[in-house]
């Protein structure tokens, strides 16, 4: 086997290969022999059929199917003599194929890029330093029995948090224009949920009132026509309805999978998740600027073969996520195609990390973040447990401390600042995916 190797750019590589006519025929004349003693036509003894006949009919296929084998096999074999390391499978280009000619064939694949990491004193982090207070529980606590409020029809003036039963139609200049009306339409005042100015307009009408409000659609407003211009809107109110909080009782405490026999120890409850969501988010936020100093600071060349990959897996989460009713290569591979480049990035730079500076998943920090995710069950010992059994599940974790000994490896080096937040802030920024 001969074997030559071509950079045609960082990541592309072409390798010609070389064969032996005799290896090519050998393999030929040997599974031509193999389908005589099996194959059955009509006119001949099983078995009987005369090899002329079987190379007549079958030959061409035969040989096509060889050179196939030997393609892949030959090429896995150059590989591992030439010390490569492909990064997806080849496009193979047959040169001369001739029956009783050497074999030669062009194997076309991408490597994974050498990569030079940037300098990671140029990083720039922005760590949010919040905390939860009592009025941020007092929220929290509020936003859970409105979840399970009841509501009642009240005939009073309507205030922030009522539900409103309206019908509104909306005109620009006079004219109406599309989706600006709805009728029977629910709406909770003070909710956001509509452009600013909207909800604000309503409050303080009643039952059987019908109202005219002056709004303009904010200049970032996802409909171009609509952005930025003054609007009018007539609403027709139908009802006002107020809602009747749950008493915080242990009946209430258990919806939420809290065992708590009164308001103090459902109270630490509920401040012990927001400080571990405040926890993560802090995190999140920190680990995204993080991959984007790195991103910014690292020139990189991705294997396509790579994006492709990660493609399919975004799409195939996306159909899991909506029920598994399609097939994910029905979904545009373009709608992900960002989203993958940027995770394919990401995990090379980390990787770089990783191997340049020889981390290590660290044993207690893997067990500590094992007992911190235990800690949300209800039977944190099961899940232990579990953890223990299974090692896909701890590798999982494993490969999450990893990360996080990246992202610390590089705060050590980067320009990090500290910003004061507000716990819905903090927790906004950690959710926020650039």
């Amino acid at each position: 086997m001969q074997v030559s190797v071509e950079t045609t750019s960082n990541i592309e590589r072409r390798m010609t290969i070389g064969v032996p006519a005799q290896e090519i025929d050998q393999a030929v004349q040997k599974r031509l022999q193999e389908t005589a003693r099996t194959v059955r036509l009509n006119g001949f003894r099983p078995g009987k059929v005369p090899m002329s006949v079987v190379k007549r009919r079958f030959g061409d296929s035969i040989r096509q199917e060889i050179v196939g084998e030997v393609m892949r096999d030959n090429y896995i074999k150059a590989l591992q003599e030439q010390d490569v390391n492909p990064a997806g499978w080849p496009r193979f280009e047959p040169k001369t194929m001739e029956e009783g000619k050497d074999l030669e064939f062009v194997a076309i694949f991408e490597v994974l890029p050498e990569i030079e990491l940037g300098d990671l004193s140029k990083v720039e982090v922005e760590k949010p330093v919040s905390e939860v207070t009592d009025k941020d529980i007092d929220t929290m606590i509020d936003n859970l029995r409105r979840q399970q409020a009841t509501m009642k029809e009240v005939k009073r003036k309507s205030k922030n948090k009522d539900v409103v039963t309206i019908d509104f139609k909306g005109s620009i200049d006079g004219e109406e224009f599309e989706g600006g009306s709805a009728e029977g339409h629910r709406l909770t005042l003070g909710s956001g949920q509509m452009i600013p100015g909207f909800e604000k307009g309503i409050v303080g009408g009643k039952a059987g009132e019908e109202l005219e409000i002056d709004v303009e659609f904010p200049a970032d407003y996802h409909n171009e026509d609509l952005a930025g211009k003054p609007a009018k809107f007539a609403i027709t109110i139908h009802n006002v309805e107020e809602p009747q909080l749950p008493e915080l009782n242990e009946e209430f405490f258990q919806k939420f999978g809290i065992e708590a026999e009164d308001e103090a120890a459902f109270r630490e409850e509920v401040k012990k998740n927001m400080e571990r969501e405040l926890k993560q988010a802090v995190s999140n936020k920190v680990k995204n600027d993080v991959v984007e100093g790195l991103l910014a600071t690292t020139e990189l060349d991705i294997p396509s073969a790579l994006v492709d990959q990660e493609i399919d897996r975004l799409r195939q989460d996306a159909v899991q996520r909506f029920g598994g009713q399609v097939d994910f290569q029905q979904l545009p591979k373009e709608i992900f195609e960002d989203q993958a480049k940027r995770r394919v990035k990401t995990g090379l730079l980390f990787q770089e990390v990783v191997k340049k500076n020889d981390l290590k998943a660290d044993d207690a920090k893997v067990e500590e973040k094992i007992q911190e995710i235990a800690s949300t069950y209800e039977q944190p010992d099961e899940v232990i447990a579990h953890f223990s059994s299974n090692p896909d599940q701890k590798a999982q974790v494993e490969s999450s401390v990893l990360e996080d000994a990246v992202v610390d490896h590089v705060l050590a080096q980067a320009k990090v600042s500290e910003k004061k937040m507000k716990y819905e802030e903090a927790v906004a920024a950690g959710q926020q995916q650039r």
